[in-house]
């Protein structure tokens, strides 16, 4: 057994209503990676905000080094030599790496800040764990994944000797998440020890030393990484027997449903976020748009859903031009459209989910006579569809705030796929949610293929798209850059396309980077 450098003992953390952290008992050696696995919900983040000082807890005890201590905010964390990397990160954008390093805590000669020696600092610390970092890079020039290694460097500038890591594989690409990989080693090789909040699987096999899993704010069990699997942990993160592996036949490839044509869409700042965009997306199939956060999808989609009007280019959805015109417009053409953002475009939270079932289609029947709403026919509908798709939720007449977020997304789900649509667009359907309810959501997203839908699918885990897909188009840059058949697709070939590389056929169909 190494030295225990974090002990946290029966903690228990209460929010209004909510019990996040149940007497959990948590700790970290000297120098390993250990992840706390859970699904969204289940009171990871809360146990480290705990840690970080960001929280306290309501019962429980922290030692450090063997020392009972009183985190009261991040600055008392900071100084006991424990950084924490949030998922959002918080990084000034017009500033160098330098600067952001020395936030908060400028080094001074006399008044000046000295900045030279912080571009000195952040040199030998990128160069000892080998970041491959420019401190006089601005942020906003850099990659998500640069950023994050920014992040990083951050939280050891400050003398970190313990490393909480939140979802810090969320928005990288499968190259920097094996980037990632190799700094954790060097960082522990250098006697840090870090843990990684997360939910993906693969991870916790390739990067860990132990595993706590937690479930509705209880420790289920702590395990050894050599000494288990992924459907085991998978398992015990659910609760019950989780099938990993998408089922589907050979799709039944009929007509093109949707077609883009020369699309140019602006983003929120008047920049072109979608260059020259053509795609087809055909009935029987799931077209997944892989690639980078940042890089056109949003607006791609809202451009097709009405919500975002595209500056040149067509729509045509199922024959009818769509171009700028309305979501209603949209949605009468034959969309259905889980969006990715299901708190501000999928839901009403304040509405009941008899409500939120019949949004976009409120105004027809049977729903609707004129302006009077037949309350008894849409909380039939809602019934159903809390049925058919497994929402856990007291009733039709619960608020769509209080369902955990795989239920919201259930709901969204069923929604859209009950207004027949003859094209569904999913966006990030499944993001922060457990495997349990992934699963589920896989099975309908095949199930609408195989009925004959188009599907257009729009996804940041490369192991969904590959799983789901049956043509995968990558976007960089607001371009499709190439567009594969799933079946010739791997998660090399990919992440290279999805970084802007190109792919080499060589003389032995292999691929090299160019």
């Amino acid at each position: 057994m190494g030295k225990k450098v974090v002990e946290m003992k029966g903690i228990t953390k209460v929010f209004p209503g909510v019990i996040a952290n149940e007497d959990v008992n948590f700790d970290l050696e000297q120098g390993e990676i250990h992840v706390l696995l859970g699904e969204n919900g289940a009171g990871k983040t809360t146990l480290m905000n705990v840690l970080y000082g960001l929280y306290q807890q309501e019962a429980g005890d922290i030692l450090i080094n063997g020392n009972k201590v009183d985190i009261k905010s991040p600055k008392d964390a900071i100084k006991l030599g424990i950084g924490m990397v949030h998922q959002h990160f918080m990084l000034v954008h017009n500033f160098t790496v330098a600067q952001n390093m020395i936030l908060g805590q400028e080094p001074t000669k006399g008044m000046n800040i000295d900045i030279e020696k912080a571009i000195k600092d952040t040199k030998e610390l990128s160069e000892k764990y080998g970041f491959n970092i420019e401190p006089e890079a601005i942020i906003e020039d850099m990659t998500v994944g640069q950023q994050q290694k920014v992040e990083i460097l951050k939280a050891l500038y400050r003398g970190a000797e313990i490393l909480i890591l939140d979802e810090p594989t969320a928005v990288l690409t499968p190259q920097e998440i094996d980037e990632l990989g190799v700094i954790l080693r060097n960082l522990v090789k250098e006697g840090k020890s870090i843990i990684l909040i997360t939910h993906k699987l693969k991870e916790v096999m390739n990067m860990s030393d132990r595993v706590t899993i937690v479930r509705r704010g209880k420790v289920i069990d702590i395990v050894k990484t050599k000494e288990t699997n992924i459907d085991e942990l998978a398992e015990m993160m659910v609760g019950r027997k989780v099938n990993l592996v998408v089922e589907k036949k050979a799709p039944k490839i009929g007509e093109t449903v949707l077609k883009i044509e020369n699309l140019k869409v602006l983003d929120h700042r008047n920049l072109p976020a979608v260059k020259k965009v053509d795609l087809e997306v055909k009935r029987g199939e799931i077209l997944a748009i892989a690639g980078v956060d940042g890089n056109g999808q949003t607006e791609l989609i809202e451009a097709i859903a009405g919500l975002r009007k595209p500056v040149e280019g067509k729509v045509i959805l199922n024959g009818k031009d769509i171009t700028a015109k309305s979501p209603r417009d949209a949605i009468e053409a034959g969309l259905g459209h889980i969006p990715e953002d299901r708190h501000k475009r999928g839901l009403v939270l304040k509405y009941s989910l008899a409500e939120n079932s019949i949004l976009g289609i409120h105004y027809k029947e049977p729903f609707a006579k004129g302006i009077i709403m037949d309350y008894g026919k849409v909380k039939e509908h809602a019934k159903a569809l809390i049925e058919n798709y497994d929402v856990r939720t007291p009733g039709e007449d619960a608020l769509a705030v209080g369902l955990s977020g795989g239920n919201q997304q259930k709901m969204v789900i069923a929604r859209e796929i009950e207004k027949n649509p003859e094209l569904l667009i999913a966006a990030q359907p499944t993001r922060g949610l457990d495997v349990g309810a992934i699963e589920y959501i896989h099975k309908r997203l095949v199930e609408e293929r195989d009925n004959g839908r188009a599907v257009l699918l729009v996804s940041l885990e490369l192991d969904e798209v590959l799983s789901l897909a049956d043509r995968i188009a990558v976007i960089y840059d607001g371009e499709i850059v190439d567009i594969l058949d799933a079946k010739d697709a791997t998660e090399q070939k990919l992440g290279i396309l999805m970084a802007g590389g190109t792919l080499k056929k060589d003389e032995q169909g292999g691929v090299k980077h160019e």
